[in-house]
């Protein structure tokens, strides 16, 4: 199945503690179907201090569903994702607005 989400995209979280915020998809796993979203999901992660790091508590990260993402169109709304072919090419559509990806 062709991926709907793809690094780089603009996103709105749906659901969760920072439902409505926007961000940038960093990373994405799609054996898991969940991604990472530059400074948004964060979470504190203790770490303990060793010879080349300091140590204390670390904010990070961390995946969300893709479910609960949706892709942001020009006009800066939640939109569904679509796939039609053009010039031989399958690309990738906002269904709201109706322009490629």
């Amino acid at each position: 199945m062709a991926a709907k989400l793809k690094k780089g995209d603009k996103v709105v979280i749906l659901t969760g503690k920072d439902k409505g915020k926007t961000g940038e998809i960093s990373r994405i796993m799609p054996k898991d179907e969940k991604a990472v979203i530059e400074g948004l999901n964060i979470s504190i992660r203790h770490t303990k201090q060793g010879q080349d790091s300091q140590g204390g508590r670390l904010p990070q990260a961390m995946p969300i569903h893709l479910s609960n993402l949706a892709l942001v169109d020009g006009n800066g709304k939640a939109t569904r994702v679509g796939f039609r072919v053009e010039d031989d090419k399958k690309v990738r559509f906002a269904k709201t607005t109706g322009e490629a990806i």
